[in-house]
Parts: structure tokens; sequence; C-alpha cells
């Protein structure tokens, strides 16, 4: 398996996707319960690929990343070939970045002694959707628009 395999509430979301899969694969409602429950490692094996699939969907459409803590913000560009980091830091430790009020008070003021800016880029080291599952897998997620990225590239150009 490539990535992980999808959680129940997951599979559940991803219903009519699930047995469109499936009815690719040839297997009917019938035949899954039969799998289910006469053959459970083949029923795992059948998730596991639609999970890998879905994954390589969701991953091969991201864009931006992002991942926040107490005290900095990483947003992620993943564009072909290179992946590109703002990285906005703060050494005060009133300001909690990973929370709404810290995250309005750096949109309120960016340019205050109070926040430092980085921004960096570097080639993928392995395939471009295994590290984005990476920084999902350390608590980033993905941002459909990028909007913080894009709100913050002006700072670091």
């Amino acid at each position: 398996m490539k990535y992980i395999q999808l959680t129940k509430e997951q599979l559940e979301e991803l219903h009519e996707e699930f047995a469109t899969f499936l009815a690719s694969q040839q297997i009917d409602v019938k035949e899954w319960n039969d799998i289910k429950a006469n053959k459970p490692e083949v029923a795992d094996e059948e998730i596991n690929i639609f999970s890998d699939l879905v994954w390589e969907d969701v991953l091969t459409k991201a864009k931006y990343i992002e991942h926040f803590s107490k005290s900095s913000i990483n947003l992620f560009h993943c564009i072909d070939g290179v992946i590109q980091r703002i990285m906005i830091k703060t050494n005060d430790d009133t300001i909690d970045l990973s929370s709404q009020e810290g995250i309005q008070l750096l949109l309120n003021d960016p340019k205050s002694k109070k926040f430092e800016f980085f921004k960096g880029a570097k080639k993928y080291d392995k395939e471009r959707n295994l590290e984005i599952f990476d920084l999902i897998l350390k608590g980033a997620s993905i941002n459909k628009e990028g909007t913080l990225y894009l709100n913050f590239e002006k700072f670091v150009n």
C-alpha cells in the first residue's frame, strides 16, 4: 500500500465512488458482502487499492498545504518539480499562530516586528505526492485556494 487506508467514516462518505470502484472490479453487492464475510483479507486489499486511488487523486490535485503551530505557520505551494515554502514565525510567547486570534493579529499587522517571514524552495526528494502525504501525516492540511500563501507571498518577494 502506497498511502494509508481510508477510515470507515471516509469510506462511508465515498460510498458511491466505492460502489463504482467495486463495479469496475466486477464485484456486485452480493459478492462484496460474501467477500467481507468470508475473505476479509481480500476485502481489506480492495479497500487498500481504493484508498490509494483516492489519495493519489487528492494529492495530485493539491496545490497549497498549510501547517500551523503555536510559534509558526508553514505555507507550501506544490508545483511541478519544486515545493515552495513560506514560513511565518513569531518569538512573542503571547501570540499563538495556531489560533484564530493569532492569525488575525498577523493579518491585521503583518509588518509588525513580532513576525518574521522566510521563503524557500526545494526540489522534491521523492515523488511529489509522497512528499505532500508526508506533510499531511505531520499535521498539515490541504487548502484548495491557497489564500494565506498568496496573501503573504508579497512579503517575501
